[in-house]
């Protein structure tokens, strides 16, 4: 029987069913198209022999005048430098609440010497120390007591130490974890400075309430507050608490201690018992809290200005706005301050990010901004989603954010934002949407997202700086990083789609939309990654699913081959070694750069003495080799996997079974072997199961492969399972005949 060669356009269809998919491939993993045809995609190598504390969700990459390259990588709790194959720590201090110097004392200080184990130490100061829990802070200038030290602590214990402060009983008092060991109580009072980290934000975006000791975004009404009246601490396990008077408090309601939220379904007022209650609430994390710690009433929730419930106020994750101006760093927290870092001081590396950077001060900048960006040409620092009032002292009104308000500088003045007839500082509010989601530079404008629509600003000159244009609305952008721009084209995700802009907004025809709105967790938009691969003209959007935490899909539009088929050419990918919360196209360095976050992991850089579960970032040079290299240098073998349509032996000729007696396999590029599966069925609506003698074991010297199956349909699958294995797979040519119709 002369042989019949089976076509298969580039891109997976899952918009059909499997037999309804002519002509097309229906399901992939760690898989890619080039020139038409499906190939692994290629691997990545860590480029740390550290990982990261906290989830990546930044990137920026840019050269200093002397040709120093660098990268700006920004956590939900560090701003890090990469340079030369190291990590710097950068973080800025919050400088509004430091404690420098302060007394502090000692109490309960029973600390373990197994590593495994650490305990809670209770660090009390002379003075209000302004921290909340989750924050990061740094001690420094230790000077412990006799008594302290005879009691098993010593100096190196502190100093020069990184610490998270795990719960803040009152004004005056934080505890920490830490490693050492004392042998006694000591209350004697030793010195040192403690100097906070500025709080970025969660590393998940959630419904509830904030961190901290405040309420992110609004305020507890009418809150009644009293105090835990235990034998002994409250433990994190617990479920239920004895106050000193539960009268104040709901029948059923949420309690806030410390930093953690619970919500409890008894209050028995006689016994002063609060029972029924569910730790870790809105996100928070269930810890012990000490006997006598303030409890408050949280069930009512004002959120700006309204009076909300818990589960609908949107907790948006620590994210950062990354630019340069010139050879200067500016990184931006979400909601938060602007700070500077400059590479032309001496020793840079040595240099936090502030508000006082030698040379260009950024103290005048308005103090929450969502994000900001840097006008390439005109070099004006762009506030988005910021404060509309700046007093005339040169102070900004705190509570004037406005979520759709627009506010730059000054040209070549990140610092001067009074719109005067000398300058060209300006403002603008937009008005579809609700805020501003996110922005990018194009190639004539700057791209404004709103949650609804989409603007360009593009500058045109006094009087007005910058010109705004509406071009596109039920077009908004679902987070912050879920668009990219190349060459003129903007491709981007929206909470009701994929669309493209090239001068006109267009929705993205895609053959893989149900599978991927269907199962998309749309209230993590922030969380959400799209990531420019140039050198396979690809787009990725990373996204977590209903029910997952983080990113554990993604999906990929190749607009180099989207003209191929109607719906373009995409694909998919649940594979979990693959899952990213950054990227960093190639631009300065020869392969993209990548972040993998795992949530229960610690990183190793920065170190945080005695604390776990922070979550871990690796590091990844992407497209390198075949496998996943590890920070420790081991392999983790990228198994990757392409399936076909179900075909039959002729369109018209379903009701004919077919008989498969030997394949051809035809790879264009075949590194190792490659498992070829044939799956066959009798009826569209029953799974193909594999025929006998599956799966081939397929190397570059098989010529041929004998089969025996038989079916109305049939499919191919192809796969890699080991390491070092890479496969492009070119024609499939099949001797298949008809056998009957029964």
């Amino acid at each position: 029987m002369a042989l019949t060669q089976i076509k298969f356009a580039p891109g997976i269809d899952k918009q059909d069913t499997s037999v309804g998919a002519t002509g097309r491939w229906t399901d992939s993993d760690l898989a890619r198209f080039r020139y038409g045809l499906p190939e692994k995609i290629g691997g990545w190598q860590s480029l740390l022999t550290d990982t990261i504390v906290g989830v990546a969700r930044a990137q920026h990459s840019f050269v200093d005048k002397e040709g120093n390259r660098y990268v700006a990588i920004g956590t939900d709790k560090f701003l890090l430098i990469y340079f030369e194959g190291q990590l710097f720590d950068i973080t800025p201090f919050k400088t509004d609440d430091t404690i420098t110097p302060s007394q502090i004392t000692f109490t309960n200080c029973t600390l373990s010497i197994d590593s495994t184990s650490a305990k809670t130490c209770t660090i009390t100061s002379s003075t209000a120390h302004g921290l909340e829990a989750g924050n990061i802070i740094l001690f420094n200038n230790v000077t412990l007591t006799a008594a302290q030290i005879s009691a098993g602590l010593t100096d190196a214990q502190f100093e020069d130490k990184l610490y998270q402060v795990l719960t803040v009983p009152n004004a005056t008092t934080f505890t920490i974890n830490s490693l050492n060991q004392s042998t006694a109580t000591v209350t004697t009072q030793g010195t040192l400075d403690t100097e906070p980290y500025t709080p970025i934000g969660p590393s998940e975006q959630s419904y509830g309430y904030g961190y901290g000791l405040g309420q992110y975004g609004g305020s507890v009404a009418g809150a009644a507050a009293d105090a835990i009246n235990m034998a002994g601490n409250f433990a994190a396990a617990a479920t239920s608490l004895i106050v000193d008077d539960s009268s104040s408090f709901p029948s059923s309601g949420t309690l806030l201690i410390d930093s953690e939220l619970m919500t409890y379904t008894t209050n028995t007022t006689g016994t002063n018992t609060i029972s029924g209650i569910s730790r870790g609430a809105g996100g928070t994390t269930d810890v012990e809290h000490l006997n006598n710690a303030v409890v408050t009433n949280a069930t009512i929730y004002n959120g700006w200005g309204s009076a909300v419930n818990a589960s609908q106020v949107v907790l948006e994750p620590g994210l950062w706005s990354l630019n340069n101006y010139g050879d200067v760093l500016v990184a931006t927290v979400a909601n938060g301050k602007t700070y500077t870092w400059n590479t032309a001081v001496p020793s840079p590396l040595a240099v936090r990010a502030s508000q006082n950077t030698a040379g260009l001060l950024s103290t005048q900048n308005p103090t929450k901004t969502r994000l900001t960006l840097v006008s390439p040409t005109t070099r004006h620092l762009i506030h988005f989603g910021t404060l509309e009032t700046l007093n005339t002292n040169g102070t900004w009104a705190t509570d004037s954010q406005d979520d759709m308000f627009i506010r730059f500088s000054t040209t070549e003045d990140i610092n001067t934002y009074d719109i005067l007839a000398t300058n060209t500082a300006g403002s603008q509010r937009l008005q579809d949407g609700t805020k501003i989601v996110g922005a990018l530079i194009a190639k004539e404008n700057i791209l404004v997202w709103t949650d609804n629509a989409l603007y360009t600003m593009k500058f045109v000159g006094a009087p007005f700086t910058f010109g705004f244009e509406q071009v596109g609305t039920n077009c908004g952008l679902i987070g912050k990083n879920a668009a990219v721009e190349i060459d003129g084209v903007a491709y981007w995700m929206s909470n009701n789609g994929l669309f493209a802009f090239d001068g006109t907004v267009n929705s993205l025809p895609c053959s893989v939309e149900d599978y991927v709105f269907d199962d998309i967790d749309t209230t993590k938009g922030q969380q959400i990654c799209a990531g420019l691969n140039n050198l396979f003209t690809e787009v990725t959007w990373w996204y977590p699913t209903t029910g997952s935490d983080f990113n554990n899909r993604s999906v990929t539009y190749n607009y180099g081959e989207a003209k191929q088929p109607p719906l373009g050419t995409w694909y998919t990918n649940t594979n979990a070694n693959f899952n990213r919360t950054s990227w960093m196209d190639t631009l300065i360095y020869p392969q993209p750069y990548s972040t993998s976050y795992t949530s229960s992991a610690t990183g190793t850089f920065p170190d945080v003495t005695g604390q776990s579960g922070l979550g871990q970032t690796t590091y990844f040079a992407q497209e390198t080799g075949n496998d996943q290299i590890n920070p420790d240098g081991s392999t983790t073998t990228l198994a990757s996997f392409i399936q076909s349509f179900s075909f039959s032996l002729q369109p018209d000729q379903s009701e004919v079974f077919l008989s498969m007696r030997r394949f051809l396999p035809n790879f264009k590029v075949l590194t190792g072997n490659n498992q070829v599966t044939v799956g066959i069925t009798d009826y569209p609506a029953i799974d193909e199961v594999d025929s006998p003698l599956s799966p081939f074991t397929v190397s570059s010297s098989t010529t041929h492969v004998d089969t025996r199956a038989r079916g109305r349909y049939a499919n191919l699958k192809l796969a890699n399972t080991a390491s070092g294995e890479s496969w492009r797979f070119g024609t499939f040519q099949v001797d298949i005949q008809p056998d009957g119709r029964r």
